[in-house]
């Protein structure tokens, strides 16, 4: 597989670092296109412009949303042969891809951080897409973690605001169970491993068992104990779904309101 990138940021870098890891490409077919040098994976060729060679089996846009014009001006025609464009652009739908680079078929993707490591998540969102391109993007994908597909564009945005800030969102919590730990009269040390590897060790077991989190939370907690007491905290009033729901929607919300400001622009 033929891949050119078109900004290689964190997430870009990421997502590269893992497809050279897993095998799905050679660092040989790999040309990325960036404003300045950046620190990537042995044998991958960077430039400041597209190679001068036939378009690529997937070119894949990690630019910042507001550089779509501009990036669209100087490349649109040497990717125009492309059979795939996957756009990791937040707010730019496929109807604005197709518009700023016509020939590729647009395939949105909202990944989170730990691609990087093979157990991300990424959203992906082309309804209009035929089964070769789907299988091309299924491919690229795969070796990063969960892979879903989203017909429905609302579900889509709640899937990727939920994938790509959630681990912003579970590092406070790690961070506020190790404030908690202080709190009470542990060593901060001490605190922030205790945190970190039970927040670990409870995501594999939630992930490699057959029960719901739910079940899973009410197996630990006894009638009258010590865990039930603090569930008891947490439950009351819906509390932590209700804080939660609100962060969710602010995160949403905020998207929204930058996509709205991209198309306005």
């Amino acid at each position: 597989m033929r891949l050119w990138m078109i900004g290689c940021g964190n997430m870009g870098g990421a997502m590269l670092r893992r497809w050279i890891a897993s095998g799905v490409v050679s660092p040989a077919d790999v040309h990325v296109v960036n404003r300045t040098d950046r620190t990537l994976p042995t044998g991958v060729r960077q430039s400041r412009d597209l190679p001068d060679a036939p378009a690529p089996d997937i070119v894949v846009l990690g630019v910042k949303p507001q550089q779509l014009r501009e990036v669209a001006a100087r490349y649109a025609a040497g990717v125009a042969g492309a059979p795939v464009l996957v756009s990791m652009l937040a707010g730019v739908d496929g109807e604005m891809l197709r518009a700023a680079i016509p020939g590729p078929e647009p395939i949105v993707v909202m990944p989170n951080l730990p691609v990087e490591i093979g157990q991300g998540v990424v959203a992906v969102h082309a309804p209009s897409a035929s089964p070769d391109v789907r299988a091309s993007a299924d491919k690229l994908m795969h070796p990063l973690g969960l892979v879903r597909w989203f017909d429905d564009a609302a579900a889509f945005e709640v899937a990727g605001a939920l994938s790509g800030t959630g681990p912003a969102f579970l590092f406070r919590f790690i961070d506020a169970l190790a404030a908690a730990g202080r709190a009470g009269g542990m060593d901060a040390d001490d605190a922030a491993a205790v945190a970190m590897v039970t927040v670990s060790g409870a995501a594999a077991m939630a992930s490699a068992s057959d029960r719901t989190p739910a079940a899973l939370a009410d197996a630990v907690a006894s009638p009258g104990g010590m865990t039930r007491e603090g569930l008891n905290v947490l439950d009351r009033d819906a509390a932590l779904n209700d804080l939660l729901t609100r962060t969710l929607d602010a995160a949403i919300a905020r998207g929204r309101s930058m996509a709205a400001e991209r198309r306005a622009g």
